[in-house]
């Protein structure tokens, strides 16, 4: 069923979406000046049509001015709700006090319904019992023209109030004013033919005017309703799937559910992200989702959900260094073997080299069993216990001499291999376990990786074997072409 809710922004339904980026304090003055000038402009209108009709007798223009008097009380009772509900949220009210305004646009209609239900039984008796006499002076149409003119007025400045601050308490007023200009023109009509010298014109006018109250509570009492009972504003759930959907990260949208209080509109989001993320990647993806949502429905509030998930395409390797992540152990040299269809990973697992083997064994079978509930229950898990630092090693750099003679050994030792030349950059730190080396070598660009990585590695153990306090030595090959 299509509503007459205004969008999420607070723009009127079917205009081209302009957001109205003010702070909430001003938007809160705005509403209270408009409010506050509404109920002005009713009262005295209400006065001039109420002595109008008086004079003439007319029946439409005593409904026209019964309705402007109940205008002006409503406009009364929305400068109310529009103080009240722009209070900031409390402890009480956590969402704030929105919904004030439709608790009052309900009152507004009630208060139309039952005018309108008055004013059809009167035309209908004066229809019955003959018409009365109408006296359509030049006076009492000038009366009826001015009306028209203040409230056109009426209505440009309440409908942009209501535009720029998302009140729906002033778009029904806005919509009041619309139904009291047309009753006028029904009033006029009614008048003319009175003077015309058909004066059950004026009780057929009167009818008009009834229907248009009538017109105008129905639509303001299912507007007020909707809000009142959280419906969901028109078309807001699927564009907010939509601008999710199309946000790079996101792999679904599992649910949206969106309601409005009139000039907010308060949304709850889940979404599937790709298990394979970081924490800080699937936050980044989460704020760019509130920021296109925000760009679309300015003031919105988003409560966002991300649930990761794995993708068809996601790798084994990329699940075994995920799983490691979760379970706070760095992994690497991570190997994936199909062995007679049945899948085999290895890896290096790194824990505290002060940790007792006992302990690092236990953590390790509960990672084997962590993986095969991951990859399957008939997956061969080998992990190989590697130590670690945990904590920065505290060191200083080692004597000339020392960095000479590890110099020395590390040339000797890529004498040795088929690729590796040039040694340089040689530096040696002394630290409680022992001593730390960083070098840099040279090999040919066009040579494989693990060719490379291979050689190094012999290199490495030679100058252990020949070196026993050297601890760790890292290695850096440039290219050569």
């Amino acid at each position: 069923m299509e509503r007459d809710l205004p969008p999420p922004s607070g723009r009127p339904a079917g205009e081209k979406a302009v957001a109205a980026r003010i702070s909430p304090a001003q938007s809160r003055i705005a509403k209270e000046r408009a409010a506050l000038w509404s109920v002005a402009a009713s009262g005295s209108v209400a006065l001039v049509k109420l002595a109008a009709g008086l004079h003439s007798g007319s029946l439409a223009l005593l409904s026209e001015a019964a309705h402007a008097l109940a205008d002006t009380g409503a406009t009364a009772v929305t400068w109310g709700a529009v103080r009240w509900s722009g209070k900031p949220a409390d402890e009480d009210h956590q969402y704030g006090h929105g919904k004030i305004e439709g608790v009052a646009a309900l009152v507004e209609t009630g208060v139309l319904c039952a005018l309108a239900l008055a004013v059809l039984v009167f035309a209908g008796r004066r229809l019955a019992l003959g018409a009365a006499p109408v006296e359509a002076s030049w006076l009492v149409f000038a009366v009826v023209g001015l009306s028209i003119a203040v409230d056109l007025n009426r209505i440009r400045v309440l409908r942009r109030a209501a535009r720029e601050t998302g009140s729906m308490a002033l778009a029904a007023d806005a919509l009041h004013f619309a139904s009291d200009m047309a009753g006028s023109i029904a009033v006029l009509a009614g008048l003319g033919c009175a003077r015309l010298g058909f004066p059950a014109g004026d009780a057929l006018a009167a009818l008009a005017v009834a229907c248009f109250i009538g017109t105008a509570g129905w639509r303001l009492g299912r507007r007020a309703f909707d809000t009142l009972v959280d419906a969901a504003p028109e078309g807001c759930a699927g564009r907010l799937r939509a601008l999710a959907s199309d946000v790079d990260g996101v792999v679904a949208v599992d649910s949206v559910r969106a309601r409005s209080d009139g000039s907010r509109v308060f949304a709850d989001m889940a979404v599937a992200v790709s298990r394979d993320h970081s924490l800080e990647a699937a936050d980044a993806i989460a704020d760019r989702v509130r920021e296109t949502a925000a760009a679309e429905f300015p003031g919105i509030e988003l409560t966002l959900a991300t649930r990761a998930t794995a993708l068809d395409d996601a790798t084994v390797r990329g699940r075994v260094l995920l799983a490691g992540a979760r379970h706070h152990l760095p992994l690497h040299h991570v190997t994936v073997q199909e062995v007679e269809g049945r899948l085999s990973v290895s890896f290096d697992m790194e824990v505290d080299g002060a940790e007792p083997l006992s302990r690092a064994h236990g953590r390790a079978e509960e990672f084997k069993k962590a993986l095969r509930r991951e990859l399957g229950e008939g997956t061969e898990v080998e992990p190989h216990i590697e130590p670690m630092f945990p904590a920065p090693l505290c060191g200083e750099d080692a004597p000339a001499r020392v960095v000479e003679e590890v110099g020395a050994v590390l040339r000797e030792a890529a004498g040795r291999t088929d690729d590796i030349s040039w040694i340089h950059d040689v530096r040696v730190r002394e630290t409680a376990p022992g001593w730390v080396v960083n070098y840099h070598c040279r090999a040919s660009g066009s040579l494989r990786v693990e060719l490379v990585h291979r050689q190094m590695d012999a290199l490495e153990h030679d100058v252990r074997s020949r070196l026993p306090r050297v601890v760790r030595i890292v290695g850096h090959a440039d290219a050569r072409e």
